[in-house]
């Protein structure tokens, strides 16, 4: 099979990010190891981050959106994905952006976003990082995990892809809680996306 081959098959995929940019980076390693057949033609941010470095330094087009530019959600979400049409993305990914957007019809369930709980549980409107997991530990939580679903117009809203649970052992601390559910995201996320592409084909 040629290079042009693998390229022509490979799932465009657009990446919004608020943060250090951990998980865009792990969709690389996994493209890199060859498990997950990837373009990423786009990364948007919503504001000046960690994640933008690493754009640079993988040789990403990004661009920052600020969302307090935009008068509205509406106004912020419709630059987002007219940018995204015009990359011609096959599938949106939210990993770590904090900001709510409102998917448009055309990109019904071609958004997906990851969660680090188990939702329902400890999720919605400020629920995210580790205000997460300590909340988790707050509760005497025996499990925690991540949640990948295709992101709706509100908070951590939409149909369930998948689940991986972990175990919240006795001492953890939010870090080291987060670390482990993070190990778990890094298998999940991957994973999901490559069932929406073998979906498509």
């Amino acid at each position: 099979m040629s290079d042009s081959t693998v390229r022509s098959e490979a799932l465009r995929v657009g990446v919004l990010i608020s943060g250090s940019g951990t998980t865009l980076v792990n969709f690389l390693k996994e493209r890199e190891a060859g498990r997950l057949p990837i373009e990423i033609p786009i990364v948007i941010a919503d504001r000046e981050c960690g994640g933008i470095s690493k754009c640079i330094q993988a040789g990403l087009a990004c661009e920052v959106l600020p969302r307090r530019t935009f008068e509205n959600t509406a106004e912020f979400s419709r630059a987002i994905f007219d940018r995204m049409r015009a990359a011609k993305v096959d599938l949106v990914t939210l990993a770590g952006f904090l900001a709510r957007v409102d998917v448009p019809d055309d990109f019904h369930q071609r958004v997906m976003n990851i969660h680090p709980s188990l939702i329902p549980a400890f999720c919605g409107k400020g629920m995210y990082g580790h205000f997460v997991h300590e909340a988790v530990i707050a509760r005497g939580c025996k499990v925690s995990g991540c949640t990948v679903h295709f992101a709706d117009s509100e908070y951590d809203h939409g149909p369930i892809i998948s689940q991986k649970c972990v175990p919240v052992i006795d001492g953890d601390t939010p870090d080291i809680l987060a670390a482990r559910v993070f190990e778990a995201e890094c298998a999940a996320y991957p994973e999901a996306i490559r069932r929406f592409a073998a979906a498509r084909r």
